[in-house]
């Protein structure tokens, strides 16, 4: 099992991406993210991680977006709709770092 975070935040799709929507990580646990993946991470800058909201568990990546230094995570419309959730939704979200 891998260094797990948690945190609450709001759904969001950047207009230029309109099928896409994401959460992102706090800047605090995205440096913390970022200090442990170090020479790990995949294409992008990609790092695979093991997510939950809510009772709904999937597995992907978390994506950096250089303009905040966050880490970006993708909810798949199969969870939001699962959850109930929507763009300006707040969720809280637990995510296993896969190293």
């Amino acid at each position: 099992m891998g260094p797990t975070f948690t945190f609450t935040s709001t759904l969001w799709n950047p207009e230029t991406m309109n099928a896409y929507v994401f959460v992102s990580v706090p800047v605090d646990q995205s440096e913390v993210i970022r200090d442990l993946t170090e020479g790990l991470r995949r294409g992008f800058g990609s790092q695979r991680v093991r997510v939950s909201i809510n009772d709904s568990e999937w597995a992907t990546s978390l994506f950096p977006e250089s303009a905040t230094g966050r880490f970006l995570l993708p909810v798949k419309k199969a969870i939001r709709q699962a959850e109930d959730l929507d763009v300006g939704d707040t969720a809280t979200v637990t995510i296993e770092l896969v190293l």
